[in-house]
C-alpha cells in the first residue's frame, strides 16, 4: 500500500501532466483559430469568383473550416485600383497568415502594400510583366501564386478553326491592366507571323467597352477576348455588339461562352483556385511563400456555344464540336 507521501505526488504529477495537456491543447486549437485567410479581388465576375470559391473549398479540405478554425475575409474592389490599394492596406494592417489576391490589380495592389505578409496571387497572366516576381522559379521573397498564362499560338489556332478565312482580327482590352498589354503585344506578333492582323479597341472602363467593340465593325472578321478583368466583367455588353454586327467572338475565358461567345480554349477556374488554395495550405502549415515556385495550369478546356455561333453568322465544324469538352446549350 503506497504511503499518503506517495499518493499525493502521485496526484500531484497527474494534476500537472493534464494542465500540461490542457494547456497544449488550448494552444494548439488557439493557434488554428488564429489562422487568418484574406482574399482581395479586383472585380466580381464568374471565373475570379470561381478562383475565389476554389481556395475556399480547398482550405476546408484541409481542415481549414470558415467559421470553426479559419478566419476567412473576401472583399471585392468592385473594378477600382484605388479601392484595391485601400483595401490592401487594411488587409496588410490585419497582419494574416496569407493574402490571397486575385487578379493582377489586386495582386499589384497587395504586393506593393507588403514585403513581409505572405502574397498568393491568382488569376494573374504574367506575374513576371506584371512586376510581382522577378521570374518563375522560387521568389525568396513573400510572394508566390498561380497563373492562367495560356498558350497564344493555341488560341490563334482556335481562331482559325472557328473563322477559318480571317484576316483581321479584333480585340478589346484595357490598356490599363499589365496582363492585356502583353496580351495584345504578342497576339499581334505571332499573328503577323501567320499572316493576320491585329485591331486593338481600348476599353478603360466597363462603359466603354460596347462602345470600343463598335469601334471594330467593318474592321475585323472575328473578336478575341483574352482574361482582361474589365471586358469579362460587362461581357454581355461585347455579346450585344456581336449578335448585331455578325462578328464572332473567341474567348480566352471558358465561363464567357456561357455568356454568348462562340467559343473558348481556356481553363477551369474552380480547379485554378483549388491549385492556389493548395498552396495557401502550404504556407498556413509553415513553408515560406518565397520558397514555392509560381505556377501555371496546363488543364485546358474546350468550350463552344453552337446557338451563339449562329447568332453571330458562323457555323461549327463537326470536328471542332467532336473535341469540345463542353457544348453549351
Amino acid at each position: 500500500m503506497k504511503s499518503f507521501t506517495q499518493a499525493a505526488k502521485a496526484a500531484t504529477f497527474t494534476l500537472i501532466a493534464g494542465a500540461a495537456a490542457l494547456t497544449f491543447a488550448t494552444g494548439a486549437a488557439h493557434a488554428a483559430e488564429t489562422a487568418t485567410v484574406e482574399v482581395l479581388s479586383i472585380v466580381e465576375h464568374p471565373a475570379l469568383d470561381a478562383i475565389r470559391d476554389g481556395v475556399r473549398d480547398e482550405l476546408k479540405a484541409a481542415g481549414y473550416d470558415a467559421g470553426k478554425n479559419l478566419k476567412w475575409e473576401y472583399q471585392s474592389a468592385q473594378g477600382n485600383t484605388g479601392t484595391a490599394a485601400q483595401i490592401a492596406r487594411k488587409f496588410v494592417g490585419d497582419n494574416p497568415s496569407a493574402i490571397v489576391a486575385i487578379a493582377t490589380p489586386s495582386a499589384q495592389a497587395v504586393v506593393a502594400a507588403t514585403k513581409t505578409v505572405p502574397v498568393v496571387y491568382s488569376g494573374v497572366t504574367d506575374p513576371v510583366a506584371a512586376q510581382l516576381v522577378k521570374t518563375w522559379a522560387p521568389s525568396g521573397t513573400n510572394v508566390t501564386g498561380v497563373s492562367d498564362k495560356l498558350p497564344l499560338d493555341k488560341q490563334i489556332a482556335l481562331i482559325k478553326r472557328v473563322v477559318p478565312n480571317a484576316k483581321n482580327v479584333g480585340m478589346v482590352y484595357n490598356p490599363g491592366e499589365a496582363n492585356s498589354v502583353v496580351v495584345v503585344k504578342q497576339l499581334k506578333t505571332l499573328l503577323a507571323q501567320q499572316g493576320l492582323t491585329l485591331k486593338e479597341a481600348a476599353a478603360p472602363r466597363t462603359v466603354d467597352i460596347g462602345p470600343a467593340a463598335k469601334s471594330l465593325i467593318g474592321k475585323v472578321d472575328v473578336i478575341y477576348t483574352n482574361t482582361d478583368n474589365n471586358v469579362v466583367s460587362a461581357y454581355e455588353a461585347l455579346v450585344k455588339v456581336a449578335n448585331d454586327a455578325k462578328i464572332p467572338l473567341v474567348a480566352a475565358d471558358t465561363d464567357s461562352v456561357k455568356r454568348g461567345a462562340v467559343a473558348a480554349l481556356g481553363i477551369d477556374y474552380s480547379d485554378l483556385g483549388h491549385q492556389t488554395g493548395k498552396v495557401v495550405v502550404r504556407i498556413l502549415k509553415g513553408e515560406n511563400p518565397g520558397a514555392i515556385a509560381s505556377e501555371t495550369s496546363n488543364k485546358l478546356q474546350l468550350y463552344v456555344n453552337p446557338a451563339a455561333a449562329q447568332k453571330q453568322g458562323v457555323k461549327l465544324s463537326d470536328d471542332l464540336l467532336k473535341d469540345a469538352t463542353t457544348v453549351v446549350k
